[in-house]
């Protein structure tokens, strides 16, 4: 079997939880020590899609780009998009403001990528109460953008929803 590299990004604002959804999905651990990620940092995992035309495994390598999500940084956070097949863009559920920038960070990323997919996480999704989560997931469905693929409530902390927001994009890759 043999294996495809493809580029994604996840990026959000300063503080969601980005780096900690890629530790959990890469290496299934979690830590409540802060660690701002400077720039970018690169992580890779290989994942195993069916691929449906075929009824055929294929290996996929993702390669993971941790983009920096502070405000002084949007402008070279672009170039960072260049050649990336899909993101994950990430926003806290117990910061409104967070939520509110997804759809911008959306724009952002299909301005450089117009074909690539998009899956949004809306991360913490363990410190809320589950009534709410829902109606919080409804109001950041982006359906009617033909590049979103879902939105999810996650948690880096418990794993909630990590695999199948990568897995699910991995599956469009192919």
């Amino acid at each position: 079997m043999s294996t495809v590299s493809k580029k994604i990004c996840l990026f959000g604002d300063f503080g969601v939880g980005k780096t900690s959804l890629i530790r959990q999905f890469v290496e299934c651990q979690f830590s409540d020590r802060y660690l701002s990620t400077v720039g970018v940092k690169i992580s890779r995992k290989s994942v195993d899609i069916l691929k449906k035309d075929l009824h055929d495994l294929q290996k996929l390598q993702l390669i993971i780009w941790d983009i920096e999500g502070s405000n002084k940084f949007k402008a070279v956070a672009q170039s960072y998009f260049q050649g990336s097949k899909g993101a994950v863009i990430v926003g806290d559920v117990t910061q409104p403001e967070t939520l509110d920038n997804i759809q911008q960070h959306i724009q952002t990323f299909l301005a450089v990528n117009p074909n690539s997919y998009i899956i949004v996480a809306l991360n913490k999704s363990d410190l809320i109460a589950t009534e709410y989560l829902e109606n919080i997931r409804k109001m950041y469905q982006f359906k009617n953008q033909t590049n979103i693929l879902d939105t999810y409530a996650t948690s880096a902390k418990i794993g909630n929803n990590v695999n199948e927001i990568f897995q699910n994009l991995a599956t469009y890759l192919i």
